[in-house]
């Protein structure tokens, strides 16, 4: 079991910036990748996966930057230049896609407002 542990949302006016940490906990050696997404569907916003790769939505490259801390087991989303449509849940995603059984956890969590 992983748990995740999301810190760093709040109010932000627009043009602003943030930064999100996910904390991941447990077996957490097993983690494939990490990463966020956003609102109940689930909007990718970025992820990285163990091998370094990076994924982002379409709606926030070159304005979001994913980094990890590996000794920490720790995700780092920084957010710039924030717009209003920005404004959601934050959710912790990491997977674990190794073994026989697909393992999918995810945080409770943060939320982002974005307004003046």
């Amino acid at each position: 079991q992983v748990q995740l542990e999301e810190s760093g949302g709040g109010l932000v006016q627009p043009g602003g910036s943030l930064r999100l940490s996910c904390a991941a906990s447990g077996s957490s050696f097993s983690i494939d990748g990490m990463g966020w997404y956003r609102h109940l569907q689930r909007e990718l916003v970025a992820i990285i996966h163990k091998d370094g790769r990076i994924e982002y939505g379409d709606s926030v490259k070159g304005r979001f930057t994913i980094s990890r801390d590996n000794t920490k087991d720790t995700v780092f989303l920084e957010m710039n230049s924030l717009k209003p449509e920005d404004t959601a849940v934050y959710y912790c995603h990491a997977w674990d896609y190794s073994g026989p059984a697909d393992y999918d956890y995810w945080g409770q969590g943060t939320q982002v407002t974005v307004s003046s």
